[in-house]
């Protein structure tokens, strides 16, 4: 687990999710939509840090939310109840409307990569109802993460 560990100190943010019996298919394996679902929660994980209003424009200030516009997975080993997976994840890079995030997936259980996931988040003013460029205290935030080595 000494490697697992070692790669996950290399993202600003990590978490950890306890694999559930429910989350397994009829193939005996987690389904893959969970990887989706996983990545989704350390994409949050990872706002949630900046302290930016991320689901919808914030009124007062007048700043865009986030929004998802694409997103891909490569599977790379099944997962099984009981196991803990180990997310990292990281802005890999930065453009006017969005940003890309990348994401390692890891199993404790087996002390092995199981998923690797990247997305394009777009910053979209809701109340305008178009895209916006990333806004300067999104922008700084990010930065200033990204230079943060990672919690444990």
């Amino acid at each position: 687990m000494e490697d697992i560990n070692k790669e996950l100190n290399s993202f600003p943010v990590t978490v950890d999710i306890d694999v559930q019996w429910g989350e397994m298919d009829a193939a005996g394996h987690v389904s893959n939509v969970i990887y989706l679902r996983w990545f989704e929660h350390a994409r949050v994980a990872y706002l949630d840090k900046l302290d930016y209003p991320i689901v919808m424009a914030d009124e007062d200030e007048g700043l865009p939310g986030v929004i998802l516009a694409k997103q891909d997975c490569k599977y790379l080993f099944p997962v099984t109840y009981p196991d803990t997976i180990a997310l990292g994840i990281r802005v890999s890079e930065m453009q006017e409307g969005r940003f890309t995030m990348h994401c390692k997936m890891y199993s404790r259980r087996h002390e092995r990569l199981v998923a690797i996931a990247n997305a394009v988040m777009a910053t979209y003013d809701y109340r305008q109802r178009r895209k916006a460029p990333v806004p300067e205290p999104l922008s700084q935030g990010i930065h200033r993460l990204e230079k943060q080595p990672a919690a444990n």
